[in-house]
């Protein structure tokens, strides 16, 4: 047995996939993950585990992989974690539990994220559910928002005994899982839907259609409706631009609007309601996970697609696996470029893209060095279509309309980091409507971290 490299996982052919929105990655089957669990050395002082936001106890699920007995491994996952089948799809596992794998010193970590998601995945085709409460506690906690922090912090505090109720916007639970991340990375109805269920079957309460701050408010929860605590985890979803010339014309979209009509609404199936743009020659701008994610949507799509990068390569804040796929699938890097202007034709449609080329001078405050125009070297990219990645910031809604909740200057509820404490008495926050956009196992691990200092808060 090779003890120093990954089990390798199965892919659809780049090709293939380019042209479907079908799951890239096919997972482990059981040998495979048995094997690949085998090279785990079930360290005593084990830092995968301090590497995982929601702390799973890694060596102990990989123990039981190993021996064959797949229920108990994921008893053990569902302890920590509400959404396994997800995290071990989307979860930057390189930067966090197998970043810390000691097993990664010489030779490649252990692929805790493809374990996690087979135990996950065989947990779901054989109908075992996460274990509830055996006793309630008689009090309502009202959770804002049903993305990755809105259900864990629900499923936690069922798992405690709570009465919970999930309040979302739109017309589906799942918030980012649904709207922002595409089918091909994370497939709604078989992963999403049944994760959503599991929270569900512990008891805890989903409406949807209620947009807080405009049908009740946070202060009507508390006094009118009789809960006793509130978590806010509504995410950020409010789009960034650039604020350059042109950036009005038709054809320019955000990531978040482009992503949401193709994720939620299935734009890119003919007998949709929803239309989308089918440019030809697509421009995304940004680096991160989104930029990806909306590139990837617009190649299925039939464009030829840009990713338009002011930094070089090794500045991308992206996944390297999902940098590794676009490129695969035939995304054009045009790196150390930046847009300074958007062409329209004179019909008010995309028709261009100036760009000017950026070299790299001194670190700025995020440690990166920062871009530097180089003079005289701007050009024209011929794009019909715009998708601007830059980044989201929170609705100001919910915090407009609640008495003493305070934001900071980016507009991002005030709460502390141990425990999602906000200034107002039995108000919790996390996830992105705190820290701005961020990963999905973050939001999972403060929605953790609030469920336990509302317990404590009601417990008093």
């Amino acid at each position: 047995m090779d003890v120093l490299n990954k089990v390798p996982v199965r892919e659809q052919d780049a090709k293939v996939r380019a042209t479907n929105f079908e799951e890239v990655c096919l997972g482990y089957n059981k040998e495979e993950a048995m094997s690949e669990a085998e090279r785990c050395i079930n360290c005593k002082n084990a830092q995968c585990i301090k590497g995982c936001p929601v702390a799973i106890d890694i060596p102990a699920f990989i123990e039981k992989v190993k021996t064959g007995d797949i229920e108990a491994a994921y008893q053990v996952i569902s302890e920590a974690s509400a959404l396994p089948a997800v995290c071990g799809r989307v979860c930057p596992q390189e930067s966090q539990c197998e970043g810390k794998c000691i097993r990664g010193i010489k030779g490649e970590p252990i692929s805790i994220g493809k374990l996690e998601r087979f135990v996950a995945d065989w947990a779901r085709e054989n109908n075992i559910k996460p274990e509830g409460a055996k006793e309630k506690k008689g009090k309502r906690v009202a959770v804002i928002g049903s993305g990755p922090a809105g259900l864990t912090c629900a499923g936690d505090l069922a798992k405690m005994g709570y009465d919970v109720t999930i309040f979302e916007a739109l017309h589906e639970a799942g918030g980012v899982l649904v709207y922002g991340i595409p089918e091909f990375r994370l497939p709604k109805q078989a992963v999403v839907e049944k994760e959503i269920e599991n929270v569900k079957s512990l008891g805890v309460k989903i409406e949807t259609n209620v947009v807080i701050g405009k049908s009740v408010t946070i202060d009507e929860l508390m006094q009118k409706e009789g809960f006793d605590a509130v978590f806010i985890g509504s995410g950020a979803g409010l789009p960034k631009f650039m604020g350059i010339p042109g950036e009005q014309a038709n054809g320019v979209f955000s990531a978040n609007e482009y992503l949401t009509r193709s994720n939620l609404m299935k734009a890119f199936n003919e007998d949709s309601n929803t239309p989308i743009m089918r440019g030809k020659e697509v421009a995304v701008v940004g680096g991160g996970n989104v930029a990806m994610d909306a590139a990837r949507t617009a190649l299925r799509l039939g464009a030829k697609v840009h990713i338009v990068y002011r930094r070089s390569e090794e500045e991308l804040p992206a996944r390297v696996e999902e940098v590794h796929h676009a490129k695969e699938e035939g995304i054009i890097f045009d790196l150390l470029t930046n847009p300074i202007e958007i062409i329209a034709d004179e019909n008010g449609w995309v028709c261009g893209m100036k760009c000017i080329k950026m070299e790299l001078g001194e670190p700025d405050d995020s440690g990166r060095r920062r871009p530097v125009e180089v003079p005289g070297s701007e050009f024209v990219m011929n794009v019909d279509t715009v998708i601007m990645s830059l980044g989201t910031s929170p609705n100001p809604l919910i915090s407009s309309t609640t008495e003493g909740l305070e934001v900071n200057k980016w507009k991002c509820i005030i709460a502390d980091e141990e425990q999602g404490k906000t200034t107002k008495e039995g108000v919790y926050a996390g996830g992105d409507a705190v820290t701005g956009a961020a990963t999905v196992i973050l939001a999972m691990g403060a929605g953790k971290a609030a469920a336990k200092g509302i317990d404590e808060y009601l417990s008093r």
